[in-house]
């Protein structure tokens, strides 16, 4: 059996949004290969640095967009491209990810052992093996008004805290509000359930979307501390950081139209002035701190 596992007649297969990552495509899908996973279907957003050649190498399908489709468009292209299987788990990445031995398996594991669970996502390690917080809650409004202000100045306040489940047992396995995109397997029949991601969001928040409107939807939502993933972050953001900072706030935007409802619709007029200030502050520390401060890229 494979490191990816099959239970009945479920499987896995792998799509990964790609944009000019060569350099990081190959160690992503060597250790998709590795982890046993033999559909993988890479959607190119409009690469011009030779990854098709890396994808041909490595057996993967390539599906060519033409265009910078976004994160979630060119994800849902994907899940297309593999058919509607309702047995079928989709593992959706990034291309500078890495999954660790035994990672697939342990995702596997616990949407089998967890049939409420429409999306799993995995433990993601920076580089340097610290934590990267990928799994976090839905903030409340003073929350996402005190994350928002402070997270770029004062990132360990108490609002941000809250909101990245920094004071959080990130060592057992739990159900959260929502987990990164970077790197998740969802079930398939969950995926359908809800249309995938919203092609409204062209980077950034489709994955708080997609987790919010599961939950709506009946669904949950499961964070696996077994599943260890490696994340360089921002490979193909990094390359036009001022319009995917814009594309940032923008998406923040709208979800914040998206989720707020009853009396919370009244202070949208002061989310949005504040999104427009934060994002003047994150260009100006962009510009100021190109790799982020003592080379760290701020994180969202």
């Amino acid at each position: 059996m494979s490191d990816a596992g099959h239970h009945g007649a479920h499987h896995v297969a792998a799509v990964v949004v790609n944009y000019k990552s060569r350099r990081h495509l190959e160690g992503c899908l060597a250790s998709l290969a590795a982890a046993g996973v033999a559909r993988v279907v890479v959607v190119d957003n409009g690469s011009d640095d030779g990854s098709d050649a890396v994808a041909a190498a490595a057996g993967a399908t390539w599906c060519p967009t033409g265009a910078n489709l976004g994160y979630g468009r060119a994800a849902n292209r994907g899940a297309d491209v593999l058919g509607r299987d309702g047995g079928l788990h989709l593992l959706i990445c990034n291309p500078d990810i890495e999954v660790a031995p035994g990672a697939v398996a342990a995702l596997v594991e616990a949407l089998e052992r967890d049939p409420a669970l429409g999306v799993v996502g995995p433990r993601l390690h920076n580089p340097d093996g610290s934590l990267y917080p990928s799994a976090r809650t839905f903030p409340n409004l003073l929350d996402a008004v005190g994350h928002g202000a402070l997270g770029l100045i004062a990132p360990r306040n108490r609002f941000t805290r809250r909101y990245r489940l920094l004071d959080w047992d990130h060592s057992e396995p739990a159900r959260v509000d929502w987990v990164s995109g970077a790197c998740f397997l969802a079930r398939r029949s969950a995926w359908d359930a809800v249309g995938g991601f919203d092609p409204a969001f062209f980077m950034y928040m489709e994955d708080v979307d997609l987790c919010w409107r599961l939950g709506r939807a009946g669904w949950a939502v499961g964070y696996e501390p077994a599943a260890v993933v490696v994340h360089t972050q921002g490979v193909s953001a990094d390359q036009h950081p001022y319009r995917m900072l814009a594309a940032h706030h923008r998406s923040m935007w709208l979800f914040a139209r998206r989720s707020s409802a009853g009396p919370r619709r009244l202070a949208l007029p002061v989310v949005g002035v504040g999104l427009v200030a934060r994002l003047a502050v994150a260009s100006a520390r962009r510009f100021a701190f190109p790799a982020g401060p003592r080379g760290r890229r701020p994180l969202a």
